[in-house]
């Protein structure tokens, strides 16, 4: 099973001032203005994204379809399949993607701790 890019998605309370920590610590700007509420932020293969007021935790992310520089992978496990593939393994899913069409859609697990994690397919 691959699951594409990583990252974490941080839940921020002034998006301003996290941005500016983790570019402090080397990262830079990858997608987002910041203007409605989100960046990406790269540091070699490390991709957080810092949300404000979007998600109430921080969450595991996996794009489908991605490398780590949100390049399109010619060949990937489609969303539906994933999510096909582990209702057989018997989890369970905060929200689901529709099976039914093609193209971006996401869905969200809940591990034993209670972290969220999406897996959301942009292509």
């Amino acid at each position: 099973m691959q699951l594409g890019a990583f990252s974490i998605s941080l839940t921020v309370k002034d998006l301003q001032k996290s941005k500016a920590f983790y570019e402090g610590l080397g990262f830079s700007g990858m997608g987002g203005s910041g203007s409605d509420g989100w960046v990406i932020l790269k540091n070699g293969e490390t991709v957080i994204g810092l949300f404000q007021g979007m998600f109430d935790k921080n969450m595991l992310t996996f794009n489908p379809g991605w490398n780590q520089s949100a390049e399109k992978l010619a060949e990937f496990q489609d969303i539906r399949e994933l999510q096909k593939e582990l209702k057989t393994k018997g989890y369970t899913f905060a929200s689901e993607a529709d099976e039914t069409g093609s193209g971006p859609a996401s869905f969200v697990l809940v591990d034993p701790d209670g972290n969220p994690v999406l897996v959301d397919q942009h292509v």
